[in-house]
């Protein structure tokens, strides 16, 4: 079982490749690259994150997590 991440890039590390993530997720390569880079998800794609990351028994990601991490985010873009 994987460690919980502490990231969004951690988070999509747990899969082998960008792609593999961005087809678990429903997502595109180019959306889930910019996901990774931008460190953050978009709230449309958090219930598939959610869910792919319970299947990959991925601890500690939930919808809390996710926005955590997207509030964090946007008050860093709004300095």
């Amino acid at each position: 079982m994987s460690n919980e991440p502490t990231s969004i890039s951690a988070l999509i590390d747990e899969w082998a490749t960008i792609a593999e993530f961005a087809a678990d997720v429903g997502c595109g390569y180019e959306a889930a690259r910019q996901m990774r880079l931008r460190e953050s998800i978009a709230p449309g794609h958090w219930s598939k994150v959610v869910s792919a990351a319970k299947a990959r028994e991925i601890r500690g990601v939930t919808f809390e997590w996710l926005a955590e991490r997207h509030a964090s985010n946007s008050k860093v873009a709004a300095s």
